[in-house]
């Protein structure tokens, strides 16, 4: 993935949480821009439990906005 794209998200106003969606299936959240730091080899996300996710940009096929709504309900 350009990694324009997932700084544009991050600069966001007012920011939406989104996820990074990754080649082989999973979803990484992304609830707050301070969770995320990136270069071009690698990003960086945290959650607020300080578990961290480290992910190579040629692994992230797409980045999706979440609903509030639907966030809201699976909390």
């Amino acid at each position: 993935m350009d990694l324009n794209t997932i700084r544009h998200a991050l600069k966001e106003v007012p920011f939406r949480e989104f996820e990074l969606c990754l080649a082989d299936g999973p979803r990484i959240p992304v609830k707050h821009p301070e969770f995320v730091a990136m270069n071009q080899r690698i990003v960086i996300v945290t959650d607020e439990d300080s578990a961290t996710k480290m992910v190579e940009p040629l692994l992230i096929v797409s980045l999706e906005h979440v609903n509030r709504s639907a966030a809201g309900q699976a909390s």
